[in-house]
Formats: structure tokens, C-alpha cells, sequence
């Protein structure tokens, strides 16, 4: 079973759990500040639940894209909507600060 790495913990999961429900349902928040009452629940429209990922996950669809391409977003940055990810394999999850999780600097790493 894949080990996802986050916020300090390391937990495992099967393959292809979504990533955002495998992180909350490990205690690991997604979101930032009011995005947590304030987003989409893992349709994918709204782009909160924005991390960083490091490891074997699905390929970006075409509803993740095309919201990762829109302001405050930016494809350059290399983020993922962990509602729209599936775990492959073992990954590493950074969150980073914004609304959107869109920010440079870091909320938590996968080690704290």
C-alpha cells in the first residue's frame, strides 16, 4: 500500500484513494484559514485544496487543469487540486499560504 508523507505524519493508503479525502481523514488540512468552510467539498471547481505533490500520482484531468490555469493559480508553480489526485504510489505533500493554497511561502511540509 502507498505511504503518503504530510504535515508530520506518514499513513497508508490504497492505491488510487483520492489524496484530499486520505488527508483529511488522517487529520492533515488541506486548506487555509476559511477555505476549510469556504470551497467546492472535492468537486474540483474552486481550487483550495492546492498542494504541492512528490511521488507517483494520477495525471492532471481536464477539469484540474483548466482550474490550475486560472488567476490566482499558475501552472508554473507545479501544484495539483488533491481532490482531483489519486495516490499511485508513496508521495510527499507540501501546503503552501494564500487563500488558494497559490502562495511561495510554506504552511507545512511533509515532515511538519
Amino acid at each position: 500500500m502507498p505511504k503518503v508523507t504530510a504535515q508530520g505524519k506518514t499513513f497508508e493508503c490504497p492505491q488510487g484513494a483520492n489524496l484530499r479525502q486520505v488527508l483529511l481523514e488522517n487529520g492533515v488540512d488541506v486548506y487555509n484559514d476559511l477555505a476549510s468552510t469556504i470551497n467546492c467539498h472535492g468537486i474540483g471547481t474552486c481550487g483550495t485544496c492546492t498542494v504541492a505533490v512528490e511521488g507517483d500520482v494520477s495525471p492532471a484531468g481536464w477539469r484540474e487543469k483548466s482550474r490550475l490555469n486560472l488567476p490566482p493559480h499558475s501552472p508554473r508553480k507545479n501544484r495539483r487540486l488533491s481532490c482531483q489526485t489519486k495516490v499511485l504510489g508513496d508521495v510527499r505533500v507540501t501546503k503552501y499560504d494564500g487563500f488558494w493554497g497559490q502562495g511561495d511561502r510554506l504552511r507545512w511540509t511533509p515532515e511538519g
